[in-house]
């Protein structure tokens, strides 16, 4: 999924960030745009619409289609463990997840970016595939040659990488080094509602 629209917008919908750019306008103006801004009552929300709001936060925090949020949620019902756990995991293997948590790149948008364009190696190898499925012990590294790239530079100044993640900044690279459990991984929103939501 690549999503053009405007990001602001879109953040304030689902109640959280979704780039730099919307974070600097949420700290700024958190209320909703408009004279009356906060004033405005919201109407109740049924139980369905619970689930998909939760659905959609979830699909645009990895920037997804919807087709392979459907895929990986029928993967993860294939496998053994704790279904929220497995969901997340899933979805966190991505190298773009993984990028973006290991601080080379500020949002998931410019971690998709930066795998497309062949400035990510795994394991030695350029990947540019951004759903490929990072393995525990899996070393993620930036181009030699496209460390020195502004980027590159800015983002891992401001890293904080999650505990599943060995990253050596002065070389650019992280070893991933196990499955989170859904508690690590920083993302927002209820899972086990997305889980209802696909299982109606």
């Amino acid at each position: 999924m690549k999503y053009n629209g405007p990001k602001v917008k879109l953040s304030r919908k689902v109640g959280f960030a979704i780039a730099p750019k919307a974070r600097k306008v949420l700290d700024r103006k958190p209320g909703t745009p408009g004279q009356h801004g906060n004033s405005r009552r919201r109407p109740k929300q049924s139980d369905y619409s619970k689930q998909l709001l939760e659905k959609q936060r979830l699909r645009l925090q990895y920037n997804i289609h919807e087709k392979q949020m459907t895929n990986t949620m029928k993967k993860a019902s294939r496998l053994k463990g704790n279904k929220v756990d497995v969901l997340v995991q899933l979805l966190e293997q991505r190298l773009d997840a993984l990028v973006m948590r290991a601080g080379f790149a500020r949002s998931i948008y410019a971690a998709r970016q930066y795998v497309r364009h062949g400035h990510i190696m795994v394991n030695g190898q350029k990947v540019d595939m951004p759903a490929y499925a990072v393995q525990p012990n899996d070393v993620i590294e930036v181009k030699e040659k496209s460390r020195k790239l502004e980027g590159f530079q800015e983002a891992i100044r401001s890293s904080a990488p999650p505990p599943y993640l060995d990253v050596s900044k002065a070389d650019f690279s992280a070893k991933f080094l196990y499955l989170p459990p859904r508690e690590e991984v920083p993302i927002v929103g209820e899972i086990p509602l997305v889980i209802e939501y696909y299982s109606r």
